[in-house]
C-alpha cells in the first residue's frame, strides 16, 4: 500500500479522510498530538503521536514510512477563539505547517494536499464565492490558513512542491457506517450542538444573532458533507499524483442554509423539538458564506452527491447516538 501522511488524522475530518485512503488503496499513517483528537479514532493506519512544533519528530516519522504525500488537516479552528488569542492561531497553525513543510520537502515528499477553509475569503454578502474571489479573512483563523497558503505557493517555487488546496464551507454529517464521526471536546459545530439539545445532554441550542440581513435574521452557510468532502481529498492526491500542477478548489454545494432552517430539518429528521435560546452575535462570524465549486467538478470530477442537508443529519443523527468516543 501507498503511505500518505495525514496530520490531524484522529480528528474528525482526518479520521474520515484515512477511511477513504485505505479504501483507495492507500496506508494513511496518523500524526496526530490528541490535543483535540481521538485514539480511537484512528483505525485503518498506523498512529505516529506527535505535535507539528517538534521538528526532530516530524523527521523521524517521514524517515521511517517515507510516505508519497501529506493530507494536512492539523489546525486549530475556533473563530471565536481566533479572535480573542490571535497569536495562538498564528504559533500553532503557521509555525506548525512551516515546520511540516519544511521536513517534507527535506524528506522528498513533494505532493501536498492542504485543508484551507473559506475563512479566507472573509464577509463578502451577496456573493457566491469561487476561487478567484479576493481573500480578505476578518479572524486570526482564516488569516493563518491564507498565510499556509501563500507559504505553500514560495515553496512551489523554491523547491518544486505541488499542492492542492481546498478551501471548504460548514462540513456536517459522519461515516454512513458508522466507524467515525464528528467528536468534539468542547463542541462547537452547529449540527453536533444541536442534536445535544434534541437528545437532553445540553438545555438549549443558542442561536448566536438574529438580527442579520438574511430572510431570518440568521447566518447562512453552505454545508458539504464530510464523505463528499474527503473524497475530493483523495481525487486532489491522485491529481498531484498524475503529475499535475497546483491548484486551488473550493469544496461547497454552492446552496445556504440559515440557522433556522438547520433546525427545522433537524427536527424533521428526528422527529424531535429542538429547544433553543437567542444569543448575542459572535465576534468574527460571517453573514453569509456560499460556495461556487465548479472547478472541483469540471478538473476532478468531484461530485457530492451525499451533501443534502437531510442526509448529513441523518448520519450525523446516528453517530450521536453511538455517543462518541473514550480517550
Amino acid at each position: 500500500m501507498t503511505p500518505v501522511l495525514v496530520t490531524g488524522g484522529a480528528g474528525y475530518i482526518g479520521s474520515h479522510a484515512c477511511k477513504a485512503l485505505a479504501r483507495a488503496g492507500y496506508q494513511p499513517i496518523t500524526f496526530d498530538n490528541l490535543l483535540t483528537g481521538w485514539r480511537d479514532a484512528v483505525k485503518f493506519g498506523p498512529f505516529e503521536e506527535g505535535d507539528l512544533a517538534d521538528r526532530a519528530r516530524l523527521d523521524e516519522v517521514f524517515a521511517k514510512h517515507k510516505p508519497v504525500a501529506v493530507l494536512h488537516f492539523a489546525a486549530l479552528s475556533q473563530v471565536g477563539e481566533s479572535m480573542s488569542d490571535p497569536g495562538l492561531y498564528w504559533r500553532h497553525n503557521v509555525l506548525g505547517s512551516l515546520n511540516l513543510i519544511e521536513a517534507a520537502v527535506a524528506a522528498g515528499c513533494k505532493n501536498f494536499v492542504f485543508s484551507s477553509t473559506c475563512a479566507t475569503y472573509g464577509d463578502q454578502d451577496g456573493v457566491v464565492l469561487d476561487e478567484d474571489s479576493a481573500q480578505r479573512p476578518i479572524n486570526a483563523y482564516g488569516g493563518s490558513k491564507r498565510a499556509i497558503e501563500d507559504m505553500l505557493t514560495d515553496f512551489g517555487t523554491a523547491y518544486g512542491l505541488k499542492s492542492v488546496i481546498f478551501r471548504y464551507f460548514n462540513v456536517a454529517g459522519a461515516d454512513p457506517d458508522g466507524e467515525v464521526g464528528e467528536f468534539h471536546q468542547p463542541e462547537t459545530h452547529l449540527i453536533p450542538l444541536m442534536l445535544d439539545a434534541i437528545d437532553g445532554k445540553r438545555d438549549a441550542l443558542t442561536v448566536y444573532g438574529t438580527d442579520y440581513d438574511t430572510p431570518d435574521g440568521t447566518c447562512i452557510r453552505d454545508y458539504v458533507h464530510v464523505m463528499d468532502l474527503v473524497e475530493a481529498h483523495v481525487l486532489g492526491l491522485k491529481w498531484l499524483q498524475d503529475g499535475k500542477d497546483s491548484e486551488v478548489f473550493n469544496l461547497g454545494t454552492g446552496t445556504g442554509f440559515s440557522v433556522r432552517e438547520v433546525i427545522d430539518r433537524s427536527a424533521e429528521v428526528t422527529n424531535r423539538a429542538v429547544p433553543v435560546t437567542e444569543g448575542d452575535r459572535r465576534p468574527g462570524d460571517c453573514v453569509k458564506l456560499v460556495s461556487g465549486s465548479e472547478k472541483a467538478k469540471s478538473l476532478l470530477g468531484w461530485e457530492p452527491d451525499r451533501s443534502v442537508m437531510s442526509q448529513m443529519i441523518k448520519d450525523a443523527w446516528r453517530w450521536h447516538q453511538n455517543g462518541g468516543y473514550d480517550r
